[in-house]
């Protein structure tokens, strides 16, 4: 029986083991390795600081969800390759495989001096948690929020959650009658924040911004971060509370490997979510860097369709056929303001913008039971 080994337990991994388990004539063993059998859902990390969600109402265990999916779990951390792939070097030994999917997500650059003054709030629940017990002892201030990306591959970056928590936090300080006794700033060093987004979706955030009287700070590099303040190579501003977004970067595993990097250092992908010059070597989700536009996102949704592909050619080469399938480039965004949303859509045939309605809030909420239903 063919054994297959996944790395992670993010939306990637999850999307391609149940698409393995779809392909009615593929008989194989799966083994999923993370250091927990549970997956965090990223996206209601923004409700954290109103307390619209708990730490454990996005903190899914898996147990149950890889019983029925008849997945074996090893709970260690990948830290190395051999043997072109075929044996996955963990922190409690190594596990031989005739495929590997890797999907253990990215990691953020923490090399910006004073970084350890900002929260980076995607790090995961302990962070967002950070963010809402700082805003409930605050009694006023300078609040800075911004995003950079990676200076080596601009499009490994993750922005789209800092307008979130920007925006999320601006309407909890108003329903809290406290948001006069806050200065906002909103900072990048792109002059046009969340230009994958698209021309129209840009207008609509800096106008937000605007409207709800949020200070901008644009087109500058980062220097560096202190306790009390932003500094770039365009001044300084005050800050007594900095929820920065770096730019993405490969997981520090893979500096143990022969696989193939990006000028980021990702793991360098094609059209299918091979790994080229490894047979049977797959990527998906944050840990890859994909042919395709540069507006390309690193969002949940780009992971699921990375994954489909990669778990449907590795179906076809485990039946004798040429891996043919490629991923539909797209972009599906609610930004969500806790009380209503955003919508944006792009691939590459259009790209819309509605504007921000209630809606959009409750589809986001919706869609959350509904992805996580699956995995309870």
């Amino acid at each position: 029986m063919n054994r297959i080994t996944i790395v992670g337990t993010g939306f990637a991994a999850l999307t391609a083991i149940q698409t393995l388990r779809q392909q009615r004539k593929l008989a194989c063993e799966i083994t999923v390795v993370s250091s927990k059998p549970e997956f965090i859902y990223y996206p209601g990390l923004i409700w954290i600081p109103c307390r619209l969600r708990s730490g454990d109402d996005l903190r899914i265990d898996l147990t149950r969800f890889f019983e029925r999916m008849q997945v074996k779990h090893v709970a260690a951390e990948a830290i190395g390759l051999s043997a072109d792939g075929r044996i996955l070097k963990t922190t409690v030994g190594e596990i031989k495989n005739d495929a590997l999917v890797i999907a253990s997500g990215g990691r953020f650059i923490k090399k910006l001096p004073g970084i350890e003054h900002a929260i980076t709030p995607c790090e995961g629940i302990e962070s967002a948690e950070a963010i809402r017990d700082r805003l409930r002892i605050m009694e006023g201030g300078h609040i800075a929020m911004g995003f950079a990306s990676n200076p080596n591959e601009p499009s490994s970056m993750r922005g789209g959650p800092i307008f979130e928590f920007l925006f999320g936090l601006d309407t909890q300080l108003r329903q809290e009658h406290r948001r006069e006794q806050f200065h906002l700033t909103f900072f990048t060093p792109a002059e046009r924040p969340g230009n994958r987004l698209g021309p129209k979706a840009v207008n609509g955030l800096l106008a937000e911004m605007k409207r709800r009287d949020i200070a901008t700070h644009l087109g500058h590099k980062l220097k560096s971060f202190s306790p009390r303040a932003v500094t770039t190579e365009g001044g300084e501003f005050d800050a007594d509370l900095i929820i920065f977004m770096p730019g993405m970067t490969g997981n520090a595993w893979f500096d143990n490997t022969q696989l193939p990097r990006s000028p980021g250092g990702l793991l360098q992908a094609d059209a299918q979510c091979r790994v080229p010059g490894f047979e049977r070597v797959y990527v998906a989700g944050d840990a890859g860097s994909f042919p395709g536009p540069d507006w390309m996102p690193k969002q949940a949704h780009m992971a699921d369709l990375q994954a489909r592909t990669a778990a449907r050619n590795l179906a076809a080469e485990f039946a004798g056929r040429e891996p043919t399938e490629t991923f539909k480039v797209e972009l599906i965004c609610i930004v969500d303001t806790n009380d209503s949303g955003m919508l944006v859509v792009r691939n590459e045939k259009y790209n819309f913008v509605l504007p921000s309605m209630r809606v959009f809030h409750l589809l986001k909420r919706f869609f959350e039971w509904l992805y996580l239903r699956k995995f309870r």
